[in-house]
This record gives C-alpha cells, sequence and structure tokens, in this order.
C-alpha cells in the first residue's frame, strides 16, 4: 500500500535512533506472569473492530500473552511512530508499509526474523521480499495487493458514459473518458480526485520503461515524464473533470477511506490499492470494481506490480521477542485470523490461509481475489523499493504539486523541484 508519510519521520530517525538503543521496547510484563505486548498499525474503526477480534482469538489461545492494540489514521501513524521509536516506546509488533521495513531496518530498529524462526514457507517470494532487505528479513507480507483503478459503475451509468476496456484502455482515453464524464455527472461529483500519489507515479513512469528510484538508489523518474504527466493532470482539472486545488488540498488531510470522493458517492474513478475496495464500497454503500490502469497494454513494460500490502515487524527492542513473533506468526499464518481480517490488510499472502477463506468472502474480497488473479500473469518487475530517506517522497509530492494544481509552478519547474528535493533527501 502507498504510505503518505511525513519528513518528521526521517529527521527522527536520522537524528536519536541510537539514543533509542539503549532503551527498552514497547512491551512489559503483568505481577502475574502475564506477557504483555504492544500492537500498532492504522486504519479506520472498522479494520480496529476486525483487530481486535483477531486479538481477542489469539489470547483466547495463548492466555499467558496480552496484546494491546494501539491505532491512527494514516496520515498521522508514521509521525506518532517515529516519536515512539526516538523514545524507545515503539510497539512490540509494528505495522509498516514502503520503504519503512528499510528506514527503520537500516537503522536497528527492527529484529531480523531469523533469529525468532518466524514460518514463511507458505508465503510467496514477491511478497515476502517485500520486508527482506540486506539479506535480512525484517518484515513479513499481511497480504498482497496491488494499485488499481476502483470504479462506481452507478456514475458512469447515470452520466452515459461506457465504461473503458480495461485490457487495451489508454491514457488518452483516459483523459477522454474523465473530461467526457465531467460534462455529464452532477454538481459536486468528479470525474475523479486528483490522481498524483507516488504509486500512480510509480506506475506511470514504469510504463515508460522507468520508475520512480533505480535499483541503486537514485532518482530514476525523468523530467520529460513528470512534465507529460502534470500536464495531463492540469488538464482535467481546467476540464472540471477533477476537483479545484482548493478541494484536493483538503482531501489529502482526509485519507480514510469513508471520507474520499469515492467514498462519499462523488467520484466515478479513483486510483487506490486493491485491499480498499471493501472499505470503499462500504462507504460508497453500493458495489464498485476494480480495473486495471490505463496504458498497460502498448508500454514499453507492464507498470502495474503485486506488493505487499502491509508488512508486519518486530521491535528490535522488545522485551519479548518471541512472544511477538508468536501473535506475527497467528496474523499471517492463522485461518482463524485470516477469516476475520479477511481481505482488509491484502488478500492474504500466506497461500493456506488465502484457500481457507474462499468460502466465507464477501462480494468485494472476491473481486480484489479475481483482480490479483488475474493480474499476476500480466504484472511487471518488482517495484524497486525506495532507499533511505525515500519515505520523504509523499510529502514532497504533495507539496510540489499544490504549486502546480494552485497554479505557482509550471509542470517543468515542477518537475525540477521534485527531482532536487528528492535526490536531497534520499542522499541525507
Amino acid at each position: 500500500m502507498s504510505t503518505r508519510s511525513s519528513g518528521l519521520a526521517a529527521l527522527c530517525l536520522a537524528g536519536v535512533l541510537l539514543a533509542a538503543s539503549a532503551c527498552g521496547g514497547g512491551s512489559s510484563g503483568g505481577g502475574d506472569g502475564t506477557v504483555e505486548l504492544r500492537f500498532g498499525w492504522w486504519g479506520n474503526n472498522d479494520r480496529a473492530a476486525a483487530t481486535q477480534r483477531v486479538i481477542d482469538a489469539f489470547q483466547a489461545k495463548n492466555p499467558g500473552i496480552k496484546v494491546k492494540g494501539s491505532f491512527t489514521d494514516f496520515n498521522s501513524y508514521f509521525d506518532r511512530l517515529a516519536t515512539e521509536v526516538a523514545g524507545g516506546r515503539a510497539p512490540d509488533v509494528i505495522t509498516l508499509g514502503g520503504a519503512y521495513p528499510r528506514e527503520y531496518g537500516d537503522r536497528g530498529a527492527l529484529l531480523d526474523l531469523a533469529k525468532v524462526g518466524l514460518k514463511t514457507d507458505r508465503i510467496g517470494a514477491a511478497a515476502l521480499d517485500n520486508g527482506k532487505f540486506g539479506g535480512v528479513q525484517y518484515g513479513v507480507p499481511t497480504g498482497v495487493n496491488a494499485i488499481a483503478v476502483v470504479v462506481n459503475e452507478a456514475v458512469f451509468d447515470k452520466a452515459g458514459v461506457p465504461l473503458p476496456e480495461e485490457d487495451t484502455w489508454t491514457w488518452d482515453d483516459f483523459k477522454r473518458i474523465a473530461k467526457e464524464l465531467s460534462g455529464k455527472v452532477p454538481e459536486g461529483t468528479f470525474a475523479l480526485a486528483d490522481p498524483t500519489r507516488t504509486d500512480t507515479l510509480d506506475v506511470y513512469s514504469r510504463q515508460r520503461g522507468e520508475a520512480l528510484y533505480t535499483a541503486d538508489g537514485k532518482v530514476g523518474i525523468s523530467d520529460s515524464t513528470l512534465v507529460d504527466w502534470w500536464t495531463m493532470t492540469l488538464e482535467l482539472q481546467s476540464a472540471g473533470a477533477t476537483p479545484p486545488a482548493s478541494q484536493t488540498a483538503e482531501l489529502i488531510t482526509q485519507p480514510a477511506p469513508e471520507q474520499s470522493l469515492m467514498g462519499r458517492g462523488q467520484a466515478a474513478m479513483q486510483f487506490d490499492w486493491s485491499n480498499q475496495l471493501s472499505a470503499l464500497s462500504k462507504a460508497a454503500g453500493q458495489p464498485l470494481r476494480l480495473m486495471r490502469v490505463p496504458g498497460e497494454s502498448g508500454a514499453a513494460q507492464p507498470g502495474m506490480w503485486l506488493q505487499a500490502s502491509q508488512i508486519y515487524s518486530i521491535n528490535a527492542k522488545s522485551e519479548h521477542p518471541q512472544e511477538a513473533a508468536k501473535f506475527v506468526d497467528f496474523l499471517v499464518n492463522s485461518p482463524e485470523a485470516g477469516k476475520i481480517i479477511l481481505a482488509d490488510r491484502g488478500i492474504p499472502a500466506n497461500s493456506d490461509v488465502r484457500t481457507a477463506i474462499q468460502g466465507v468472502l464477501g462480494e468485494p474480497e472476491k473481486a480484489q481475489a479475481a483482480f490479483i488473479d488475474a493480474l499476476t500473469p500480466k504484472a511487471g518487475p518488482p517495484l524497486v523499493i525506495g532507499p533511505a530517506g525515500s519515505t520523504d517522497t509523499p510529502k514532497i509530492l504533495d507539496r510540489v504539486n499544490a504549486e502546480v494544481l494552485f497554479g505557482r509552478e509550471q509542470p517543468a519547474a515542477a518537475a525540477a523541484d521534485f527531482i532536487q528535493q528528492v535526490g536531497t533527501a534520499i542522499k541525507q
């Protein structure tokens, strides 16, 4: 899953993780000998309720271990985690994503899972490698997902606009359809929210034979690709296909699915991760569907890829690493946990769990599974995970994108600005 993070995370990590190494982890023990673990993740109330049911099931099987869950919204999570790690108060089990396993692992904040013998033999190598850096397994995937276009067919139908052909549509088709929708949807409804995010830039650049980052840890996206991207998004905004800049700026601060235009029933399309389909469908109050990103069929290489939706890691300073590993094992390897979580954190990465939950999946979860199954033989090479410092990139992109949308910076200047800022961040 894409992680919109704050530069504060990298700053805190760079400056004070060494001091944190002298502190104990966030776990403790009860007076009766009970081991107490802390588990941190991001999400909304629905995810929290399901997670608590998993915790309850684990505790019923392990009465000597008590797990205390802690969550916040996506935008706040990584800021809070950086502060907790810096102060030696990080949870025992930490949920991460994107470049964060490398960011924290390289600085000694995460446990090498080989030390606790966590079983991973039923998890595919592609997803498992998302938590492995420098030969060290710092985390295991919760599930597998992919960036996609979420589509509200009802909005298309009411506008009288045909759905795209997902196997062949191009970016020109995407622009044409978005503009056509903009003239036919009700006021307050849009073809889509502004699509600029690190995930879409990765897809767009990969289709051109590039990537956001190179394998040797440098900025890989070119000026010309960024100029073409921002030229397109400005064209969409001018046509009313995406919201005005002020509304886009507001939407960035509202990360929950129910707060998005799609979740409110006010968008025909939305770029998002496949595991968000259930939450978005529930928020919108109607079925939604997943489609492949435009431009795949005529690309230099497929831009879409399969990725671990989230990563479970263990705090290197946990006082109870074996018990923490037992909890992580339950989360990723237990069919019982899988039947509670379903596809909320991606289609389960463990093949046995994936098989076990087939009979209890709802329609959105079945759609996610079918989408991943169909994408698997068509997906491009694994994503190049950003180097240390790249966790700043989403916030850099948000700032530069705002300059473009508000008309304060032209695409060419924005491209140079973005590349320079990201280059500086990953060299720190």
